[in-house]
């Protein structure tokens, strides 16, 4: 059976797929009691220039005794992570380091570090580096909580179990080297699962960090294509969250308060920091990408990534990202400037763009004044609600354009064949897909990549 057929059939295996967007889930829309209530939920975030060596004693006040240091080779041997070390150090811990967190990481990954966790015994985590090594320690810090737990346990249905987080983990402090996934602040946990080429996940409140300390120090030797591609992330998550299927619209509503999902849809408390973050967003990133010396763009930049990291823990994201995940997953030749040579590798933040301008032609529709908000602040002038549908894609295309991004899924080694693939890949991201504010069934999604293959 062919990897796309197999995830099919566990799509059409999970009859409790988001009653907004399924034909199968035993109710019709009007007898599905809708959400009531939404959740603010956030790690605590420190931000300043230097902040990194009060992390020493943040572990003291919480009484730590050994930390589990989470990283990845490449930054190792770099000041952020030095200078963590040194805090540590200066405090009197004990730590051990793991150094060998993969860009884009796997289930495989995962249990390497999950394993080296367990081994080290710590009673506290400090995670520096970019999203994959904050999902990673993420990962590792839940999974050293349940000792006796299978992998899959707590990995999203319908390609793990989902089980409810009910241990209380150790305390996570996360320490982000990039501008972009505003990992430090969320519950959700990302990486690819290898026997079936598809993104997944891990999302639970329980998992997100303790504390995020936001120093903009650590950005300033991020390189030009990374922060290009965590900067259009940190784009991505503002617009899907501001964009997103209204919290009121999901349903069903929770039975218990513990079952409310870390992605609610979009909503009042969300919107602030969405909102807020393109503004930013609009003003520096690409001043971030050209001028590698220009602190003060790298430095708000660091901060909107934070902001929209609060908007889309709690709203979520849709589309973008809920197609993103086969895009990356089913690469077979790409490799990507800046990131590490012998990978073929699609950026996390690449992968989430290039589908933008499509995807928000798509769902303009369900929302023009949202849409055409975010196309005034990203393109700095007037735009009439009725032409949201063509303003917003075309000002997205242009932030494409000027920063150097491939053009379109053809550009990445992708034709018109690949689509039932993609498609298959992106069904089972349900926990996204589920407040997309349009259907997102196969056929809408294929319709989306066909007209990604290019965007200029």
């Amino acid at each position: 059976m062919s990897k796309a057929k197999h995830l099919l059939r566990l799509i059409r295996r999970t009859n409790d797929c988001c009653p907004m967007h399924s034909q199968n889930y035993g109710l019709s829309n009007s007898h599905v009691r809708k959400e009531y209530a939404l959740e603010m939920a956030c790690s605590s975030i420190r931000y300043g220039p230097g902040v990194t060596e009060e992390v020493g004693m943040d572990f003291e006040n919480m009484g730590a005794k050994k930390i589990a240091v989470i990283t990845d080779k490449n930054l190792a041997v770099l000041p952020p992570v030095i200078k963590a070390v040194q805090a540590i150090e200066k405090c009197g811990l004990e730590y051990e380091v793991f150094d060998n967190v993969r860009v884009e990481p796997t289930d495989s990954s995962f249990i390497e570090c999950i394993e080296f966790a367990r081994k080290a015994n710590p009673d506290a985590f400090l995670a520096v580096g970019g999203g994959s090594v904050m999902d990673t320690a993420k990962a590792a810090n839940l999974y050293n909580a349940y000792p006796e737990a299978d992998f899959l346990d707590f990995v999203n249905a319908p390609v793990g179990r989902g089980l409810p987080v009910t241990r209380t983990l150790s305390p996570l402090i996360a320490i982000p080297t990039t501008a972009g996934t505003g990992s430090e602040t969320t519950g959700v946990s990302v990486f690819d699962y290898e026997p079936l080429k598809a993104k997944t996940g891990i999302a639970n409140r329980a998992i997100r960090p303790t504390l995020g300390i936001v120093d903009p120090e650590n950005i300033l030797t991020m390189p030009e294509r990374v922060t290009a591609y965590s900067g259009f992330d940190v784009l991505c998550h503002a617009i899907e969250s501001y964009t997103a299927l209204p919290y009121t619209e999901r349903g069903p509503a929770p039975e218990n308060p513990k079952l409310r999902p870390a992605y609610q849809g979009s909503n009042p408390l969300s919107d602030v920091w969405s909102r807020h973050a393109c503004y930013i967003t609009a003003k520096y990133f690409k001043r971030a990408v050209k001028d590698p010396e220009d602190y003060e763009a790298r430095q708000n930049m660091h901060l909107a990534s934070a902001m929209a990291g609060v908007g889309f823990g709690n709203a979520g994201v849709h589309l973008c990202h809920g197609l993103s995940y086969s895009v990356s997953g089913l690469n077979r030749e790409y490799r990507a400037e800046n990131y590490p040579k012998e990978k073929k590798l699609i950026p996390h933040g690449l992968s989430v763009c290039i589908t933008a301008p499509a995807v928000f032609a798509a769902t303009a529709d369900s929302s023009l004044d949202r849409h055409a908000e975010i196309a005034e602040i990203l393109g700095g002038k007037p735009v009439r609600k009725e032409d949201a549908g063509k303003a917003l894609p075309e000002v997205l295309r242009e932030y494409l354009h000027d920063l150097d991004v491939p053009d379109g899924l053809g550009a990445l080694g992708y034709s018109d064949e690949d689509i039932p693939n993609l498609v298959a890949g992106a069904l089972p991201q349900k926990r996204v897909l589920c407040i997309s504010p349009i259907d997102a069934t196969a056929e809408p999604i294929a319709e989306i990549y066909a007209n990604s293959m290019k965007n200029y």
